[in-house]
């Protein structure tokens, strides 16, 4: 399977109509060398550009997923678009749509783990609630975005639903890129999965992104990496790879905890 990353820059001068125009072209160039691509974390808007999430806010079969449902049929490929701002009964929350080679929705994932602590998305967007996962052609794929990295219960329950590999759209910043590529090397290790991690790259409201989105092998090995600055990262992956190294180490037959609650004594 043939995997692109579009590690795109958000840019605050950029109409948001134009920035879906220019996604939606990057993707269709992708056609003939991907059969999955992948967009980042809130790039219509900017991951930190919390002050713009109300108004740029749009129902799910709003002008963005129009667009890449377009996009996914023209290039006639597997398509993570990424996520934008989901206004629905009067909530909003970081949405991410996987959309078919015919342009249909396959899948729709809230973000659970919110970031901001006590600001910003943590207090302006309602929680998800629900694992997901998208069967593609010879892979089944477990969907998580930007802060959830660093929950790996999260990936844990994706891996017992069936998962052989991650995709993680992110916005994350400079300042902490160091644990963005540890974290996706631990979570594909731990759970013997490719992870597909796309960021963005550029400044947005203030914050310097990582960029360096990376793809990483079911043994933890580094197929691919960006630099700071917008980059397609195209890789191939082995399905089989998931399995062998299933069956080489089979580390997760070994799971005590969350698989069965363990006896507890009380002193």
């Amino acid at each position: 399977m043939r995997a692109s990353l579009i590690q795109i820059a958000v840019d605050p001068d950029e109409p948001v109509d134009a920035r879906r125009a220019r996604a939606a072209r990057l993707v269709r160039e992708e056609s003939g060398h991907a059969d999955l691509v992948v967009l980042p974390e809130l790039w219509t808007v900017g991951a930190f550009a919390s002050d713009l999430f109300a108004a740029e806010s749009e129902p799910l079969n709003g002008p963005t997923h129009r667009a890449m449902a377009a996009a996914a049929r023209d290039a006639g490929v597997w398509l993570h678009a990424g996520s934008f701002v989901e206004a629905e009964a009067g909530a909003l929350y970081n949405t991410s749509l996987v959309l078919s080679p015919d342009g249909e929705l396959a899948a729709s994932y809230r973000k659970i783990h919110r970031f901001g602590f006590d600001k910003g998305e943590a207090v302006m967007m309602a929680a998800g609630e629900d694992l997901v996962t998208v069967d593609l052609p010879h892979l089944t794929v477990g969907v998580g975005t930007c802060y959830d990295l660093r929950f790996p219960e999260l990936f844990r329950g994706l891996v017992d639903a069936g998962a052989q590999a991650f995709v993680v759209p992110a916005g994350w910043p400079a300042l902490r890129r160091a644990h963005w590529t540890l974290l996706a090397r631990a979570r594909a290790v731990e759970n013997q999965a490719y992870v597909l991690a796309c960021g963005t790259a550029g400044t947005h409201a203030g914050v310097e992104q990582a960029g360096h989105s990376i793809v990483v092998d079911p043994w933890g090995e580094t197929l691919a990496e960006a630099g700071p600055d917008e980059e397609i990262l195209r890789v191939v992956l082995d399905p089989a790879k998931v399995r062998t190294t299933r069956e080489q180490f089979p580390a997760l037959k070994d799971r005590v905890l969350g698989i069965a609650p363990p006896p507890t004594r009380r002193a």
